[in-house]
């Protein structure tokens, strides 16, 4: 069985090292004797580049990054990431690209970003003056299915940890959030809502990166993956995340939070 992930533009969002998101797909399956194809999609890609992947990595950018990957992702590319997004294609977006698959960005300087449409959600830059959103971030996963799935494959109510900075704020419309801030700003510092959860896809604000300090959600990724690519049961082997499992509860420790 192989996977091919496909990774956004990572010359032009690979901000705050979201490349380990990639990184941990990619050795995850391999410890578990999977394939594993990484295929950057960029401005030399096609559209059928983009039909042919099995799990979508988007990282952060700046606002100038943001404008020049939105000039590329249009017509046939556009049309192929809504395709591949509505059919289930899992995918884990973070910072700059669940703002891109928003409606739009308003940056704090120049012109609005519009974005694909795919999430029914804005995010908007309150100014130059106006604080970021930067800190330590521990989420409660509340996106129904996805927190079901993720209990059932660890034993455990979800909870994410990761780290935020991010000067956009971000209002979901009816899409679903993917959780509840514990710890940290999340969408907006106000409504208590973090990132948000479409079909297979995860959008959210935690970096750190996200994926090797939750790697269940890795697991989820690959396993969510295979099943719809190969329309078959799949039941991932066990691998040995102590250190990881560590690492949590040292984070949750140090920030006073109990998970």
């Amino acid at each position: 069985m192989e996977i091919i992930i496909g990774w956004l533009y990572p010359k032009l969002m690979s901000t705050y090292g979201d490349r380990g998101n990639v990184i941990t797909i990619e050795r995850r399956a391999q410890w578990r004797g999977y394939n594993v194809t990484v295929l950057p999609l960029d401005q030399n890609s096609t559209a059928e580049d983009i039909k042919s992947v099995d799990v979508i990595v988007g990282g952060g950018a700046q606002d100038r990054q943001q404008e020049i990957v939105m000039r590329d992702l249009q017509g046939a590319k556009a049309d192929a990431m809504r395709e591949k997004i509505e059919n289930g294609t899992p995918g884990v977006f973070t910072c700059g690209s669940p703002q891109l698959l928003g409606h739009y960005y308003e940056p704090g300087l120049g012109q609005r970003i519009e974005g694909l449409g795919i999430l029914d959600l804005v995010s908007i830059h309150p100014g130059e003056n106006s604080k970021r959103c930067i800190g330590n971030l521990v989420i409660e996963v509340t996106a129904s299915r996805l927190a079901q799935e993720l209990e059932a494959m660890t034993g455990t109510k979800p909870y994410l940890v990761g780290f935020e900075n991010h000067g956009g704020r971000t209002k979901l419309g009816k899409v679903e959030a993917l959780g509840r801030v514990v710890y940290g700003l999340g969408n907006n510092g106000e409504d208590g809502t973090e990132g948000a959860f479409y079909q297979n896809a995860i959008a959210t604000y935690s970096h750190g990166p996200l994926l090797p300090k939750n790697p269940f959600v890795a697991d989820w990724l690959i396993q969510t993956a295979l099943r719809l690519k190969y329309q078959q049961e799949i039941q991932l082997t066990s691998l040995d995340d102590t250190l990881a499992m560590q690492g949590r509860l040292a984070m949750f420790k140090r920030l006073k939070v109990s998970c």
